[in-house]
């Protein structure tokens, strides 16, 4: 503060000011200029700004008053002190009110106690200084306040028009409703996707315009993220019918702790995009369906040529035309595989549930994977529990097809001379099935995957084939109510699972099967 402190000391006595000029010098006042005549320290202020001007009051050109008054005209922020005499007191208080002065000191002074005068006479000049330019900002800002308001009111109007305009003409209904899903705004889109006017629809809750077992309403309506909800119907009250939507739902917090949270909801149509989900799955379904025909005649007819029915091969003719069978075999599978998903996916495929030994089931298919294991030298040990102390009712044909796929891809990732364990077992609860590899193994973050279809993960693909036959495998158990799931290290092997639950078990003597 000292340094940057402009001073000015006018004293007609040159011991005087030589001696404050020594004691400014030792407290760190550099910016200080001291004078010994009135119209010499005038000349200075007209061309020097002084923060603090000290002037003594008894002088023979001047008194301090007087040129206290001058330099208040041409600095009025500046701070005055006097210095003078007891006999001179009465005098220096009246010209407090007079001149404006900030203090005077008498004589002799205290330099402890003049030292902190000026400090404080700096301060105060220095605040008079951002006082006035705050002054200056207020009243040039208020000058242009109502014409700001006005301005800033102007655009908030015209956002809230283009807002209520975006929000009344979107094709996606919208609603909002408080914590406890009444709700609150509506607009038109609502109303026609529902059915209801909006006075009816705040009489409303939002979990009784959809029909859905997915959704934990009083998860949403207490939850801060954004939440995108899926497998939705709406329900139309005009014509009844039942609308697939999605639901895009955002948290707004309350404005102050007097309010409530509200939640606003964008609900889209996916009619539309069912249906051509639809159509194009029925395409497929076609197409794969009239690609069997051709195969199945290729098939017969390069059976004829390897039985010798149309002549005689050569070796290098009979090699070619297997290997174009086994391509033809291929196909066909993967046309098979296809259709059963389409069957799958549109509900067109009912189970045929019978009652069965799962343990024979798990023999024959270990058995036909046999060979191949046999092939690569593979090792497979089983440890079956209480697999004969009851039946299962399930619908075989699927139940074997998921147990060749696991057993199939095991045998393919076990690597030749390795090892594969076969699990399974029946409590008062449960059918649990595992097989186990030491193959290759998966990264945790692609597991998810695997039951998606055509995929084999992402870090690396596990084969060429199409990744159907895991898809499959959980849409057959997904229809039976169990579940299938996958434990995997990479470079430790995988092990895949499915339960079948306590419905699927025939226990003791009351169960009576019935057809």
């Amino acid at each position: 503060m000292q340094s940057e402190c402009k001073i000015l000391i006018l004293d007609d006595d040159k011991l005087v000011t030589s001696s404050l000029k020594s004691l400014l010098s030792l407290e760190g006042f550099s910016d200080a200029a001291f004078f010994n005549v009135p119209s010499d320290a005038v000349r200075y202020l007209k061309n020097n700004p002084r923060d603090v001007i000290i002037s003594d009051f008894m002088m023979e050109e001047m008194n301090g008053l007087e040129f206290l008054s001058q330099a208040k005209a041409i600095y009025p922020n500046a701070s005055m002190i006097l210095l003078t005499g007891y006999a001179d007191k009465e005098n220096a208080i009246k010209a407090i009110n007079e001149v404006g002065l900030y203090k005077y000191i008498e004589k002799p002074w205290d330099n402890d106690e003049l030292i902190i005068n000026i400090k404080n006479a700096y301060e105060r000049a220095h605040l008079i200084e951002q006082l006035e330019i705050t002054n200056k900002k207020l009243k040039d800002y208020s000058c242009h306040l109502e014409d700001l308001v006005k301005e800033k009111t102007a655009d908030i109007i015209e956002m809230n028009e283009r807002l209520s305009a975006v929000i009344n003409n979107c094709a996606d209904a919208i609603i909002v409703s408080d914590n406890t899903g009444h709700l609150t705004e509506i607009n038109p889109a609502a109303e026609t996707l529902f059915g209801m006017s909006e006075d009816i629809l705040k009489t409303k809750n939002i979990c009784e315009l959809f029909e859905t077992n997915e959704i934990n309403w009083n998860e949403v309506l207490t939850g801060r993220e954004e939440k995108l909800l899926r497998e939705i119907d709406a329900v139309n009250t005009v014509n009844g019918t039942k609308i697939p939507v999605e639901i895009s739902c955002a948290f707004i917090p309350a404005k102050s702790e007097k309010d409530i949270n509200h939640y606003v909801y964008v609900i889209r149509n996916i009619n539309f995009q069912k249906e051509m989900e639809r159509l194009r799955e029925d395409f497929i379904a076609t197409l794969t369906h009239d690609l069997r025909t051709p195969s199945l005649a290729s098939i017969q007819t390069l059976e004829y040529f390897l039985n010798g029915k149309l002549g005689s091969l050569n070796e290098k003719q009979s090699m070619l035309l297997a290997t174009m069978k086994k391509s033809h075999e291929d196909m066909l599978g993967l046309v098979n595989t296809l259709l059963e998903v389409y069957k799958y996916e549109s509900g067109h495929l009912k189970l045929i549930k019978t009652p069965f030994n799962f343990e024979q089931l798990l023999e024959e298919c270990i058995n036909q994977v046999k060979p191949l294991a046999e092939a690569k030298n593979q090792h497979i040990e089983k440890i079956f529990t209480n697999l004969d102390s009851a039946d299962i009712v399930a619908d075989r044909n699927e139940i074997r097809r998921v147990i060749i796929n696991l057993l199939g891809n095991a045998v393919k990732y076990t690597p030749s001379g390795g090892q594969i364990e076969i699990r399974a077992e029946i409590d008062d609860k449960d059918l649990r099935f595992a097989v186990k590899d030491n193959g290759e193994g998966i990264f945790k973050k692609d597991i998810p995957l695997l039951f998606k279809r055509f995929s084999q993960g992402t870090q690396a693909k596990r084969s060429i084939s199409t990744g159907l036959g895991l898809y499959l495998s959980k849409q057959i158990i997904d229809a039976h109510g169990g579940k299938i799931w996958l434990e995997s290290d990479k470079n430790k092997g995988s092990e895949f699972f499915f339960l079948l639950p306590d419905s699927a078990l025939i226990k003791g003597e009351e169960n009576v099967w019935t057809v």
